[in-house]
This record gives C-alpha cells, structure tokens and sequence, in this order.
C-alpha cells in the first residue's frame, strides 16, 4: 500500500458543498498530513470509526530527551525515499481500539495536522498495519466532529487526483 506524492489534487466540477455549516464530502477523498510530510494520500470517511488511522508498516517507541516518541515508516511511492519515509513524532497515548471485525488491539497514537479541502485542523491518529485494508487512511468522527457531513453515495467532492500523461499518449 502506497502513499502517492504527486501534486495537490485539482478541484473537480463536483466541489463540496456546505450544510449547517459543515463541509460535505464523499466518503473517499484525497488527504494530506502536512506535519508528516505526506502531500497527498486516499483516505476513508468512516462514521462508523470513532479513531483516524494511518497505515504503518513499522513502528518503535523510542526515547528522546526523557519523552517517549515513535518511530515509524510510512509507506510511500516517492522514488527517492527508496518506498519508505521514515518519521518521528511525540507518543500522545496507547491505546486500545476495537476494529469492525472485532478484534482489539493496543494502538500507538500521535497528533498531527490533516489538511483537505483547502482546512486544516489537529487530529490524533493511530499508527497500525492496514495492510489488509484498501486505503492506507481512516478517517473517524473524532477527527471529523463538527466540521464534516460524509455522502456515501459520493467520493471525490473535493478534487480528483491529477494524473500526469501517460508514455503511450505521447
């Protein structure tokens, strides 16, 4: 599972709309998480989730300067960071979240910033393997509260992925 680094994604004609003041999304969107470097990823608006996720293949919880932080990778498509891009960031808390299959287990948490739709806010998010899953990201109502209205019929209302050409079409 790969994190792309391509551009920001262009604005599509389906721009998102507000209700009550909230922004609505699709349930699919194009993400980006600024503060680990990350310009873009396809990440999922779970109501359903109460925690964000990020999939990480590897982590460590490492010392520095009396402060337990993680270490980890973040699997990545960027051909000079060799498939991998390698972070550190404050431990915020462990902690235990039970998946929709049901399944409990102990979670590394950070904070960091996520950026879509032209905001920005603060969010904790979890670090686990999401190998299994077809998007490297979980977005859950904490990190949603008050600000989104998902569209499950929809995705994509806040820009698709700009592609560059192909070689055949040259």
């Amino acid at each position: 599972m790969s994190m792309s680094t391509d551009p920001t994604p262009s604005r599509s004609s389906a721009t998102p709309t507000e209700l009550d003041g909230k922004l609505v999304v699709g349930w699919k969107e194009w993400v980006s998480l600024p503060d680990l470097g990350v310009p873009r990823l396809m990440a999922k608006f779970d109501t359903g989730a109460r925690s964000s996720a990020l999939h990480v293949p590897r982590a460590q919880v490492i010392e520095i300067d009396g402060r337990a932080h993680v270490n980890f990778d973040l699997d990545t498509d960027a051909p000079d960071a060799g498939g991998l891009l390698r972070h550190t960031a404050p431990l915020l808390d462990l902690r235990r979240v039970k998946s929709s299959s049901g399944h409990a287990e102990q979670r590394l948490t950070i904070h960091t910033t996520l950026s879509f739709a032209g905001l920005q806010w603060q969010i904790e998010l979890t670090l686990t393997d999401r190998s299994d899953m077809k998007l490297p990201m979980l977005v859950g109502r904490s990190a949603m509260h008050s600000r989104l209205i998902i569209d499950p019929s929809r995705s994509f209302l806040a820009g698709r992925r700009v592609r560059k050409p192909s070689q055949k079409s040259r």
